[in-house]
């Protein structure tokens, strides 16, 4: 292959090479955003249903202590206003402590989810 004059002529002669690596590398992005996104809606799914679980697993822990409560003090009102107080309380502690507990660590999740992420790619 002869050398080119300048930089014009390289580009000339190697324009279908250049086309089919810009076209590769899109390829390459596109494949890693939709792995991406398929992650995430996977993780969502999860998050949803672990959420919905969650929440019947305190609707019905809570009628359960607060019948027994109920049955304890001789009293409905007693017993279930035991038991909204104490998910008031816990409720009130979530909210105060919300970046230590739920922030703080979903940041650090998906900075070394990225991290682990660009390792891959890099070994691939």
């Amino acid at each position: 292959m002869p050398q080119p004059d300048n930089l014009g002529s390289f580009f000339a002669e190697n324009k279908t090479l250049i086309k089919e690596y810009l076209e590769t590398r899109l390829e390459i992005y596109r494949l890693q955003s939709l792995r991406l996104f398929a992650r995430s809606a996977g993780y969502f799914a999860w998050i949803l249903l672990s959420l919905f679980l969650a929440f019947l697993f305190l609707l019905f822990g809570g009628m359960m202590t607060a019948f027994w409560f109920s049955e304890q003090f001789h009293s409905y009102f007693k017993g279930f206003g035991l038991v909204t107080l104490m998910i008031l309380v816990v409720f009130v502690l979530l909210a105060i402590f919300r970046k230590v507990l739920f922030v703080n660590p979903v940041i650090h999740s998906v900075i070394q989810k990225s991290k682990e992420e660009e390792e891959d790619n890099a070994q691939s």
